[in-house]
C-alpha cells in the first residue's frame, strides 16, 4: 500500500476500533469482520470482495506496531483525512505544482524522504541525496487461503503477485532505446531544489524533474518514460505450521524489485484458515468434542478418537467419567518447530432418546439398586 493510502484512510473507522484500541481488541474486530465480509460467504459479491479487502489492509497496518506509529504518526501530522490533490491542481499533472506521486516515488524507504526526513523509516539525509542513488522497492502485499489441516501442518503455496519492475524495453532509465536520461539543469541531479515559506526553509522537489533528477527528452513508448512496468508473477511461499488466521507472513526480499542497485522490497501474505468440520484449535493445541454412550462414561471404556493427520488413537475413559471431561492426548497438535502441541478429547455424554420397554425396566431396576442420593438436595439448602 502507498503512503497515499496511509493518509486518506482510515484504518481505525474501517475496523470499527477506537485509536487508542489494544491489539486484542484490534484482532478480535479484525476476525469478526472477516467473517462477516469473506468471500467464500458471499460468492460474486463484488462489495464484500472489496470490504474484506479493505478490512485486510486495515488488520495489516494496525496489528503491526511499528507500521501502526507511523500511520499514526503520518495522520496526525496532517490531522487525519488528508487528500491528495487532483487532476488540475497544484501537485498533480496539469497543475504546475509538485507531482506528489513522484516525491513518494523517490521518497527511498517508502516516505517522503528529504522533505519529512524519516517520519515513514527512512533516515534523514546529512547532506543533498542524489535523484539517481539507489531506491528500495517497495513492498507486495499478497493473500492466500488455506485449509485447515494445511494450517496446522504447513504448506507451500503459490501466491499470484502483481509489481512493478524494471521496464525491459528501457532497461529502467525511462528513455528510449538509444537515447539515455539528461541530468536536471535545476537541481544538478539532486531531485531536490530549496524552498522558503513564511520564514521557513525546506526541501521539496525539483519542480522541472519532478523529483526523478534527470530529464528524459525522448521517452521510452513501452513505459511511457517511467522506467517501469507492471508485473505478473507467481512464487511459491512457504507457510509455517501452526499459522493463525488472519496472520500476517513476511518474505523478506521478495516484494518489488530496487530501483538503481537498490534492495527489493518486502512480500508480506496475510493467511486465511477455513474452519474444519470436526476440529477446532486453541493456541498449539487441537481439540475435538467425541460423543460417548451413558453406558460408556458410567462402565468405562476404550474409545476410538479421530486425529487430524494420521488416522485415529485409542483413549481409555475410566469409569464414572462425566459429562463435558477433557482429556489430553500428547503430540497430536498443531505440528511445531520443538515437536508437536497436543490433541484436547472433550467427552460428550449421548442420553439415549428412544427406549424400548425392556430397556426401561432395566433402567428402572438400576435407579432401584443403585440408591443413589438426590443430586439437587444442596441447591434445596442454601
Amino acid at each position: 500500500m502507498s503512503t497515499k493510502d496511509w493518509l486518506e484512510k482510515d484504518y481505525y473507522k474501517i475496523l470499527g476500533v477506537s485509536k487508542d484500541a489494544k491489539p486484542e481488541d484490534i484482532k478480535k474486530a479484525f476476525r469478526r469482520l472477516a467473517r462477516e465480509n469473506h468471500p467464500d460467504q458471499h460468492p460474486d459479491d463484488k462489495e464484500s470482495e472489496r470490504r474484506f479487502k479493505e478490512i485486510s489492509e486495515a488488520n495489516s497496518v494496525l496489528s503491526d506496531p511499528t507500521r501502526r506509529k507511523e500511520y499514526d504518526d503520518a495522520r496526525s501530522m496532517f490531522g487525519g483525512g488528508f487528500r491528495f490533490p487532483t487532476a488540475g491542481q497544484p501537485g498533480r499533472p496539469g497543475g504546475g505544482g509538485v507531482n506528489l506521486e513522484d516525491l513518494f516515488r523517490n521518497s527511498g524507504e517508502g516516505g517522503f524522504g528529504d522533505l519529512f526526513g524519516g517520519l515513514f523509516g527512512g533516515q534523514q539525509p546529512t547532506g543533498r541525496r542524489s535523484g539517481r542513488g539507489p531506491r528500495r522497492g517497495g513492498d507486495i502485499e499478497g493473500e492466500v487461503t488455506i485449509p485447515f489441516a494445511d494450517a496446522a501442518t504447513g504448506v507451500t503455496v503459490g501466491v499470484q503477485m502483481v509489481s512493478e519492475e524494471a521496464c525491459e524495453a528501457c532497461r529502467g532509465t525511462g528513455a528510449k532505446a538509444g537515447t539515455v536520461p539528461q541530468v536536471c539543469p535545476t537541481c544538478q541531479g539532486s531531485g531536490m531544489q530549496a524552498s522558503q515559506s513564511g520564514g521557513f526553509a525546506f526541501s521539496e522537489p525539483c519542480r522541472q524533474c519532478r523529483g526523478r533528477g534527470l530529464i528524459i527528452e525522448t521517452p521510452c513508448p513501452v513505459c511511457s518514460g517511467t522506467g517501469r512496468a507492471r508485473s505478473t508473477k507467481t512464487m511459491q511461499v512457504r507457510i509455517p505450521a501452526g499459522v493463525d488466521d488472519g496472520q500476517r507472513i513476511r518474505i523478506k526480499g521478495k516484494g518489488g524489485a530496487g530501483e538503481n542497485g537498490g534492495a527489493a522490497g518486502d512480500l508480506y501474505v496475510t493467511v486465511h484458515v477455513t474452519p474444519h468440520p470436526v476440529f477446532g484449535r486453541t493456541g498449539d493445541a487441537l481439540t475435538v468434542t467425541v460423543p460417548v454412550t451413558y453406558s460408556e462414561a458410567a462402565l468405562g471404556a476404550e474409545i476410538d478418537v479421530p486425529t487430524l493427520a494420521d488416522g485415529s488413537v485409542r483413549l481409555r475413559l475410566p469409569a464414572g467419567t462425566p459429562n463435558g471431561r477433557t482429556f489430553r492426548v500428547k503430540g497430536r497438535g498443531v505440528g511445531k518447530a520443538n515437536g508437536a502441541g497436543d490433541l484436547l478429547v472433550t467427552v460428550e455424554v449421548e442420553v439415549p432418546q428412544n427406549l424400548s420397554q425392556e430397556a426401561r425396566t432395566a433402567l428402572a431396576e438400576y435407579q432401584r439398586l443403585a440408591g443413589e442420593p438426590n443430586p439437587r438436595a444442596h441447591l434445596m439448602r442454601s
